[in-house]
């Protein structure tokens, strides 16, 4: 069977068959390459990937992110090790409410990541989808004098932030996940692709505190842009079926999770891919 790539309803997006990610061909992989840069998220049904092969998969897009690096690929779920279901208290369950919030992976962090990966080992009959964001086109549909406004702009990028503002504890245990940093980047709010050269709007739950503005203004065009951003066509929402799998690239999408219920287990497991120290570093004052 061939490698299909069809492209789904919206600015972003498509879903790819035919093909087993353990065992491209390498005109599968230029295909699926040259889509993953044009659609921007692209998603496997039934792939059922090992550790190995989505490790393996993701190593074709770059290095493992540090956050990562040690297994290549951690278990997103509300499920612990011996079976129990994570309460509204515990550190991860917190992580995992707050990623319903729309972020990219890694801002945070003194090097952003280039792209992630989730597969689906077992998920629930309603609810948990996973929606993505296209802020290529939501740059594009900004008025010129908005663009005008934000293209020198930067903000900081801080968990410990979007933690706290979502009504999470400041305390993150062993899941700290960057919640000690006291030194966070600060990144432009227009990123210009290093393939592609699209401009992109970079912002999200993490963003906050722009230089030269007073927070309560900083608060509201960040708040705005986020909300215009995230409107359709520019939207899609992925309903999981075990063995699915996706990747996403955190240079031009915004994620969030979709609630579900939390008596209910629910397991994925997530890769992350390095960005390039050259284009997703932080322009001060951690990435300095």
């Amino acid at each position: 069977m061939a490698c299909e790539i069809e492209p789904v309803p919206a600015t972003l997006g498509a879903t790819v068959t035919g093909v087993e990610i353990g065992r491209l061909s390498d005109p599968e992989w230029h295909a699926i390459e040259a889509a993953f840069h044009e659609y921007a998220v692209l998603v496997f049904p039934a792939q059922h990937p090992s550790r190995a092969d989505q490790v393996a998969f993701g190593k074709r897009f770059g290095g493992l992110d540090p956050l990562v690096a040690a297994t290549g690929r951690v278990a997103i779920s509300n499920r612990r090790a011996d079976g129990s279901l994570r309460d509204a208290a515990d550190p991860l369950k917190q992580i995992l409410l707050g990623n319903e919030g729309w972020h990219t992976d890694s801002s945070y962090m003194p090097i952003s990541a280039k792209a992630s990966l989730l597969s689906a080992e077992l998920v629930t009959e309603e609810g948990g989808e996973t929606q993505w964001a296209d802020m290529r086109a939501a740059y594009d549909a900004l008025d010129d004098a908005t663009r005008d406004r934000i293209t020198e702009l930067a903000a900081y990028h801080s968990l410990k932030y979007s933690q706290l503002r979502a009504g999470f504890s400041e305390t993150a245990g062993d899941y700290s996940y960057g919640l000690d940093v006291d030194d966070p980047p600060l990144r432009p709010l227009v990123k210009r692709h290093p393939v592609t050269g699209r401009a992109a709007l970079f912002i999200g739950r993490h963003a906050f505190g722009i230089p030269g503005l007073a927070s309560d203004d900083s608060e509201k065009l960040l708040d705005e842009l986020l909300a215009f951003a995230c409107q359709p066509p520019r939207l899609w929402r992925h309903t999981w079926s075990a063995g699915d799998l996706a990747i996403w690239d955190n240079r031009c999408v915004l994620h969030r999770a979709r609630p579900y219920d939390p008596g209910v287990p629910r397991i994925l497991h997530h890769t992350r891919i390095a960005g390039d120290a050259e284009t997703e570093s932080a322009i001060g004052p951690a990435g300095s």
